[in-house]
């Protein structure tokens, strides 16, 4: 059995399984007030699968940051990337926050021993979703398009990131 086809096959199947609960679940509820709180978690949207932490913060009701930091030091694959963004609220609904906005970041990247490093650019739109009973648990998918700079090429690039890739957040 291959093992990308058995993660593809367990990855769908958690969408399908996550889709149908958000689906199934109270829609009684308000959008998700984020004001002053932090949320920590994981995301992965390097140009390199680069899984990383992550935190977010709403300082108010319509604007977040976040960072993200990752790293893998794996002998002449080494990795490593930080990204900075800021999301703008721009429609809620029950359990669903859309948002637009930046972000920018550098990417340093060793291939059989050849380190490249440049930076990244990004403006994109996404949700950040709310399962019912579980206020604090963020997840996120998004889409938009992105451009990434390393010593030996620059590339243009379509961004569509579901929940295991865009990332997960547990706000306090």
């Amino acid at each position: 059995m291959d093992p990308k086809n058995s993660l593809g096959r367990g990855l769908l199947i958690l969408l399908v399984l996550l889709s149908a609960v958000a689906l199934g679940s109270g829609l009684t509820a308000n959008a998700k007030e984020l004001s002053n709180r932090l949320g920590v978690g994981y995301t992965d949207q390097f140009a390199e699968s680069l899984p990383s932490l992550a935190v977010r913060y709403y300082p108010n009701a319509s604007l977040g940051l976040s960072a993200s930091l990752g790293v893998d030091t794996r002998k002449d694959n080494s990795r490593f990337g930080f990204m900075a963004r800021v999301h703008r609220v721009i429609f809620t609904e029950a359990n669903l926050n859309f948002y637009m906005g930046a972000g920018a970041g550098i990417l340093s990247v060793e291939t059989a021993g050849k380190n490249e490093s440049g930076f990244e650019l990004s403006g994109f739109f996404g949700a950040e979703f709310f399962l019912y009973g579980l206020d604090s648990l963020a997840f996120m998918f998004e889409s938009g398009v992105g451009v990434t700079s390393i010593s030996s090429e620059v590339r243009f690039r379509t961004l569509g990131d579901h929940p295991i890739r865009a990332g997960m957040a547990f706000y306090f």
